[in-house]
């Protein structure tokens, strides 16, 4: 792999400002996602369509398997440098960010810290080339916040195989994911605590893609319902022990919500950028739009949210090591990461709504690319945890339930 220069157990920021070599790979995506990505956004946007390329390429990059051991083709390096790769691929591409951090966090990272070595063996090496995507199966039509309590989806032992039955749905990169981290119920009477993770291939028997859904935002990163119908797992591809995959989805939601909370900065970056360029040039009433002090009120109100977001962002990627170890799902890492994505994600879904009422008729219009980042923005405050169950989190924490 060429490009960013990786960071084993690289040390978080000093007073909240990144380090020269944080800024290095930071800067690197940045002009990658410019150069290769930017222009994509229409089509992608349009047709609800994935560029096959962007995956190997990103493997290229060396932005694959950034936490995977080397020996399966990773950097070996933290958390806080994918985090920042997602950032700059955000500013330019929000799509492909997303499908990024599906990919990337979700699936990969996921195995790599909790699937056997030869689970990873197979897997791994192409994931992280980008010749395989990846994604991560929880949410159901009827188990949305309520991911573990209400899950309906099975899991049966047959011999040297398990037979998974039941529906999952908005799957990020289900129609086109080869690999996917599935979680079920293996012991439906042990609740949430009888829930098994398993990586399933897109061409297993009784797996298939029920329906390519049509979304608001993000369109470029395709979704899907997936179908399981007695779809046939080899028994080796258990993630970790059976009925203990709740520990790894609550370290993985953890990770998920630190990782997902930098696409916001990166759009809310853009978006202000967006407003900046079009407050400079926008001619009315014989001037700037940007000498009239309600708009310079409304961009400085966008900069000092973008600003803390960001700062906020960066102290809780702080945390990476001890959700590397596995200890999420209570404490204060999952405190922070979720009081960092619902602030992150507030700011992103106003700064983006500030951006359109600057832009005005133009930022109507759905072709513009500020268009397009205020309809993406609303799904961060739905997405890896509704704003309503981050609240509910961080209180709970507070109160020491």
């Amino acid at each position: 792999m060429n490009g960013v220069a990786m960071l084993p157990n690289a040390p978080p920021m000093s007073l909240f400002e990144l380090s020269p070599d944080h800024r290095a790979v930071l800067d690197q995506a940045d002009r990658f996602a410019a150069r290769e990505l930017h222009g994509l956004q229409q089509k992608m946007d349009d047709e609800e369509w994935w560029p096959e390329h962007v995956m190997p390429a990103l493997g290229e990059m060396g932005f694959l398997g950034v936490t995977a051991p080397e020996q399966y083709g990773g950097s070996d390096s933290d958390f806080f440098t994918s985090a920042l790769i997602t950032q700059g691929l955000a500013r330019w591409n929000p799509a492909v960010a997303l499908s990024y951090v599906a990919h990337e966090n979700l699936c990969l990272n996921n195995i790599a810290r909790n699937g056997g070595d030869a689970l990873c063996a197979r897997y791994l090496p192409g994931l992280c080339s980008g010749r395989s995507i990846g994604a991560l199966a929880l949410t159901e039509p009827g188990a949305g916040s309520d991911a573990l309590g209400s899950m309906a989806t099975t899991a049966r032992r047959d011999g040297d195989r398990y037979i998974l039955n039941g529906r999952k749905l908005y799957i990020t990169n289900g129609p086109v994911a080869d690999v996917v981290l599935v979680y079920a119920k293996t012991d439906r009477a042990r609740g949430a605590k009888g829930i098994s993770a398993f990586v399933v291939e897109a061409g297993s028997k009784g797996f298939q893609v029920a329906q390519k859904l049509d979304k608001m935002g993000f369109r470029g990163s395709t979704t899907a319902e997936l179908l399981f119908d007695d779809c046939e797992v080899p028994a080796e591809n258990l993630v970790g022990e059976e009925n203990r995959g709740v520990a790894v989805v609550m370290s993985g939601l953890d990770l998920e919500r630190a990782i997902v909370a930098m696409i916001n900065v990166g759009m809310a970056e853009r978006a202000l950028d967006l407003a900046l360029d079009y407050a400079r040039t926008r001619q009315q009433f014989g001037k700037r739009i940007g000498d009239f002090q309600l708009v310079q009120g409304k961009l400085a109100e966008m900069y000092v949210g973008v600003e803390t977001a960001k700062t906020f962002c960066y102290r809780t990627l702080g945390f990476a090591n001890a959700l590397d170890q596995g200890e999420g799902g209570r404490g204060e890492v999952h405190k922070l990461t979720a009081a960092a994505i619902l602030y992150a994600a507030e700011t992103c879904t106003r700064v983006c709504a500030d951006a359109v009422q600057i832009f005005g008729g133009a930022g109507y219009m759905r072709q513009t690319e500020v268009n397009r980042l205020y309809r993406a923005s609303k799904l961060l405050e739905i997405g890896a945890g509704t704003t309503e169950v981050r609240k509910v989190i961080i209180a709970e924490e507070l109160l020491g339930r």
